[in-house]
């Protein structure tokens, strides 16, 4: 018996030595995670501590982070069993950077100028509310359900939808948020982000002031065989150059996102491990880096903050939209765009309109056939920057839908072939959400007509 007792000891002792060989190293991304999206949530939409552990944060280890918040101060401290401890800070304009202990938080910064929409116009145009407009070809019973099946019914929690709004004609025809959650909520796109940060080049494209068919304007790469990756390479994640993006684990993804102090420099310094337009691979470093490609174009910092709201956030009313920065001022365009889900809804209905805004054009035509081009190894499932039903991923949607998508299921989908603009924020993704389903709902209750 005492034998047997010892063994047991021994191999609870190894399995508690496993477990923590293993968690240990993930403590600080544990830590990290939670700092950032409770200073997130709270300060930019006035969520509640509790409102972010039991939604935003309540993902598997996540969840073992102890959180505090200190409104005065403003910013957030996590820790795991006291392990760890991450803080993030808040700065109006900024959003929330997640900080290491040698952060200097006394240091002057510079934050976007904003130019808020001010006109008399209904939306999407302008902030007032939108005129009620009824089509004779819409059921809209049988679109009021097909909305209503994306949301959890009283006591589950397995679709977990936040919001779905559906604009047909430039005209919201649905629009349903959860308990908690309405048209002001304040909602993280996640990797939508990526979508707005590519946008950036069609607008300089049109401009006049960037080709991204050149090599990539930078001077690490001049040396060696990098230097003919071209912008075009990166807005199509075909670059070639290694990055791993895998979040069960660590890897460079998660190392950016909740170690980086410069996130624009993760993937400019990898080496290539293909031949660029050769092999496609996801990689939101790659996106950074194309922030830092965008900050380069501008003389001061300034600049460059500026350029993203002058340019397209407010240009077309997403007044709500906060776009966060690392610790060294960068726009972290991979993944930290916040917005309610009316003015995620404007992104989508520019991309609809191939880039005219209410008479203006932001960028040119061929660049919203650009972005929903399949780009070569994805399988028609990726463009440049935006997701693509191309390849049939979602089998009872036309394949001329592209879209933005974010981790959660966060998703703006833009359907030309039936003037469509369809959003849906959440907390779980396909496949265990039904977007074919939501989508095909949605589609099916109106008479599309030539």
């Amino acid at each position: 018996m005492k034998k047997f007792f010892k063994l047991v000891g021994f191999a609870s002792f190894i399995g508690v030595f496993y477990l923590g060989f293993t968690t240990y190293p993930k403590l600080d991304l544990i830590s990290g995670f939670s700092a950032k999206s409770i200073a997130s949530g709270h300060f930019i939409d006035h969520r509640s501590q509790s409102t972010i552990e039991k939604g935003d944060n309540d993902i598997k280890m996540i969840d073992y982070a102890e959180n505090s918040i200190n409104d005065a101060g403003k910013f957030a401290v996590a820790s795991v069993y006291g392990l760890k401890e991450r803080k993030a800070i808040y700065r109006e304009g900024l959003g929330a950077t997640l900080i290491t202990n040698d952060f200097d938080v006394t240091k002057p910064y510079e934050v976007p100028k904003r130019i808020k929409l001010n006109n008399n116009l209904p939306f999407p145009y302008g902030n007032k509310d939108p005129l009620d407009t009824v089509f004779t070809n819409v059921d809209y019973a049988k679109l009021n359900v097909a909305v209503a099946n994306a949301f959890d019914k009283k006591g589950e929690l397995s679709k977990r939808s936040r919001s779905v709004l559906v604009i047909y004609k430039d005209k919201i025809i649905a629009e349903k948020y959860d308990t908690g959650f309405n048209k002001d909520s304040k909602i993280l796109g996640w990797s939508m982000t990526k979508s707005v940060t590519a946008t950036l080049f069609g607008i300089l494209q049109k401009q006049g002031k960037y080709d991204i068919y050149k090599p990539a304007p930078i001077p690490q790469w001049q040396k060696d065989d990098r230097k003919i990756i071209t912008t075009n390479d990166l807005l199509h994640m075909n670059s070639g150059l290694e990055w791993e993006e895998n979040y069960s684990t660590i890897c460079d993804a998660t190392n950016m996102l909740f170690q980086a102090k410069d996130m624009t420099r993760i993937q400019l310094e990898k080496p290539t491990a293909f031949k660029p337009n050769a092999h496609w691979n996801y990689s939101s470093g790659t996106t950074n880096l194309l922030s830092g490609i965008l900050r380069k174009q501008f003389k001061t910092h300034q600049e460059y903050l500026d350029f993203w709201y002058s340019a397209l956030i407010d240009k077309i009313g997403m007044n709500s939209m906060v776009v966060e920065t690392d610790m060294a001022g960068n726009f972290v365009g991979s993944s930290y765009g916040w917005a309610t889900t009316r003015d995620w809804s404007k992104l989508g209905l520019l991309y609809l309109h191939k880039g005219n805004w209410n008479g203006t054009t932001l960028f040119d035509e061929s660049w919203a056939k650009y972005v929903a081009t399949p780009t070569a190894g994805s399988n028609g499932k990726y463009g440049a920057h935006f997701w693509l039903n191309a390849g049939g991923r979602f089998p009872d949607v036309p394949r001329d839908m592209y879209f933005c998508s974010g981790y959660q299921g966060q998703m703006v989908a833009i359907i030309p072939s039936l003037d469509l603009v369809i959003v849906r924020m959440g907390l779980v993704e396909d496949p265990k959400f039904d977007f074919n389903g939501m989508l095909s709902g949605i589609i099916a209750s109106i008479k599309h007509t030539k």
